[in-house]
């Protein structure tokens, strides 16, 4: 039972890796749309501060994972951990490969798609219990300790951090992205919400 538990929660973890390291790299990146979350926060302090991202990542995300593992526990973090580094490995393989797509006219359906699969990506990741990155791990704490959906977290998170990054891009920039974060958010909600598992992540 343990056993078929662990491939259960691996399966997942690496099926949303593949999902939304393909929606950052092929719609997110590709479109040059502005990300909301720690990456968004990134590239917000690197602008306004010219603080590095690599530094900055590994106090920021750290911190959040840890975060998390106080909240959820061992389990928790080190499934978070292999989830970030499947996240990274094939965000690299997509990345060698080059765009799949060619680039669309129309914005507006790149925007969608970034939402659908880069929400079904973090929500598939965290419906096997764990965060792929640190505000993965910050909107499950802050779901767990409010009344909140997860996906609203996200979107709270997301939109905060959009609207700061109006200090240094145009409204145009960051409209795409506040319209991505609202379809990932809702997406978020309907897989981890779905089969009236809310509690799945803290009592397994």
């Amino acid at each position: 039972m343990a056993r078929r538990r662990f491939a259960k929660k691996m399966s997942l973890i690496i099926i949303g890796s593949i999902i939304l390291a393909f929606g950052v790299y092929n719609f997110y990146y590709v479109n040059n749309i502005t990300e909301g979350g720690v990456l968004g926060l990134l590239l917000l302090l690197k602008n306004l501060f010219d603080i590095q991202p690599s530094i900055a990542n590994i106090i920021i995300d750290g911190s959040l994972l840890l975060l998390g593992y106080r909240f959820f526990g061992k389990k928790f973090f080190i499934y978070s951990v292999i989830a970030s580094i499947s996240f990274s490995l094939f965000y690299k393989v997509f990345e060698s490969i080059g765009p799949i797509f060619p680039k669309f006219d129309s914005m507006f359906i790149v925007t969608i798609l970034a939402g659908l699969t880069v929400g079904s990506g973090v929500g598939i990741i965290i419906k096997a219990g764990c965060a792929a990155g640190g505000d993965d791990a910050l909107a499950l704490v802050i779901a767990k300790t409010t009344s909140l959906n997860v996906g609203r977290v996200y979107l709270l998170t997301d939109i905060m951090v959009l609207l700061l990054s109006l200090l240094y891009l145009s409204i145009f920039d960051v409209f795409y992205s506040l319209i991505a974060v609202s379809i990932s958010g809702k997406v978020i909600d309907f897989i981890y919400y779905h089969n009236n598992e809310k509690n799945e992540l803290v009592t397994n």
